[in-house]
């Protein structure tokens, strides 16, 4: 399971957190402020009827699968409310992006996985706010992983930030059957009290088997019609540690002085893959500093693990250009980039020094949108690049509201929702000609979309 939640790095008083397994990443959708009515739906237990399983199957034993050389996306968005000292701070919007990939697979189940962490914070204290995510920090981390469950990971990575979950008994379970497993949440604390290692958070889950429910097939399965089987599982902990004091000059700076809290998740478990399928979950975290400050996270979360496709080939590259010239887009090239095959707008229109795509450039968005649809389950990244002009807008925040303005386009043509659809600015710092004729300023007002493929 990897999963990420609200509350691993402490970033604008909003802790970002990561779950990890072969579970999935967490983000952070869009609420307003909790009211009492809201608060008791956000805080009821995940399992809402459990006449919907299916208790029928005999027992099951459950392993994690791994294959030197498999690829996955896992993608998580969560809803968070945040507190402080016990007031309503604001409302976080996270998504998590994870590409993950099995390096090396051992004879004893086990497996080696690396893996790259993404996360993009939206943070608003009223409803609203950005239709697509600015693409955020990543993270590099190294980990190995029984095929029970349990991580051995050095203190060097922080993510992912809840580990061993979940845990499998080496023998068979059948429904309705419980366990008992630990865990801990590592959480990235470095920016608010300069902690240097995960500050790790010990707990013991309960799990239940609840049985299995059917799901359609993947997209990609190839017999379309065959549905799947899934074995659901319910994940209950809670956790509570306090902080021994610090010494020396530590003494006198702010420090966690404890942190509790509980999950209360649905997983979702692939067992022919043996692996997370997708998994839910209802959370509530608090962190007491030793200044006195209260910070609480409240809200629920979900992820989704996917396969995408390899498109920055030779092949594909060769036939989106094939596409680019039977449609008569012209300042367009086609390239292959370290995070996919990128479409390279060049001399795009926009209103004088604004972010208002003019409706030429719509009516060319509209012909790539078809391109687009055909990489369905590929996540999409929009870059904006400016000419390099002395005085006038800001060109690092004009090439930011350029790329989301693109995005955002782009979502209301249907090409993809907002959590697949990523936006990033670089300014006039990445020039592709010269800044000192029309022409050349032209090729570097330009906006890059490419299909990601990792």
């Amino acid at each position: 399971m990897i999963k990420m939640k609200g509350v691993s790095r402490i970033r604008h008083l909003a802790l970002a957190a990561v779950l990890a397994g072969l579970l999935l990443p967490v983000a952070f959708a869009q609420t307003s402020a909790v009211t009492d009515s809201q608060e008791g739906a956000m805080l009821r237990s995940s399992v809402q009827d459990p006449g919907q399983y299916d208790k029928s199957g005999g027992p099951v034993k459950f392993e994690f699968k791994f294959k030197e050389g498999d690829k996955s996306r896992i993608l998580s968005h969560v809803d968070e409310d945040v507190y402080v000292n016990y007031r309503f701070s604001r409302h976080s919007v996270i998504l998590n992006r994870i590409s993950m990939e099995v390096t090396a697979e051992h004879e004893d189940g086990s497996g080696d996985l690396e893996g790259t962490f993404m996360t993009s914070e939206n943070a608003v204290n009223r409803r609203g706010g950005a239709s697509t995510f600015v693409w955020g920090e990543e993270y590099e981390s190294k980990f190995r992983r029984s095929k029970l469950g349990v991580y051995d990971i050095r203190d060097i990575y922080f993510m992912p930030t809840v580990r061993d979950v979940p845990a499998f008994p080496d023998r068979e379970l059948s429904p309705g059957e419980s366990w008992t497993a630990q865990g801990h949440e590592a959480h990235d604390l470095r920016r608010q009290f300069a902690l240097q290692t995960p500050y790790k958070v010990p707990f013991e889950a309960t799990y239940t088997y609840l049985g299995t429910v059917q799901a359609p097939a993947k997209a990609d399965g190839g017999e379309g019609t065959k549905s799947r089987t899934l074995h659901v599982i319910n994940v209950k902990y809670n956790m509570y540690m306090e902080t021994p004091r610090p010494t020396g000059s530590m003494a006198y700076a702010d420090y966690p002085v404890a942190m509790m809290g509980y999950s209360d998740e649905l997983v979702y478990w692939d067992n022919e893959t043996g692996a997370i399928d997708h998994y839910t979950e209802n959370f509530r975290i608090l962190m007491e500093s030793s200044f006195g400050n209260i910070y609480e996270f409240r809200g629920t979360a979900d992820a989704e693990v996917t396969s995408f496709e390899r498109i920055a080939t030779e092949e594909k590259i060769a036939d989106v250009e094939e596409q680019i010239k039977q449609l008569g887009i012209d300042d367009i090239t086609v390239k292959k980039t370290d995070k996919g095959l990128t479409i390279s707008i060049e001399n795009i229109q926009f209103g004088g020094e604004s972010a208002v795509l003019l409706a030429s450039e719509k009516q060319k968005l509209r012909k790539i949108a078809g391109i687009l649809r055909a990489y369905p389950d590929n996540d999409i990244l929009v870059a904006g690049h400016t000419a390099h002009y002395p005085g006038g807008v800001d060109p690092q925040v004009l090439s930011e509201e350029r790329a989301a303005s693109v995005a955002d386009y782009l979502v209301q043509l249907g090409v993809k929702d907002k959590f697949h659809v990523f936006t990033q600015g670089f300014g006039d710092k990445q020039p592709i000609d010269t800044n000192d004729t029309a022409e050349g300023r032209a090729k570097n007002r330009r906006v890059e979309i490419t299909i990601m493929d990792q």
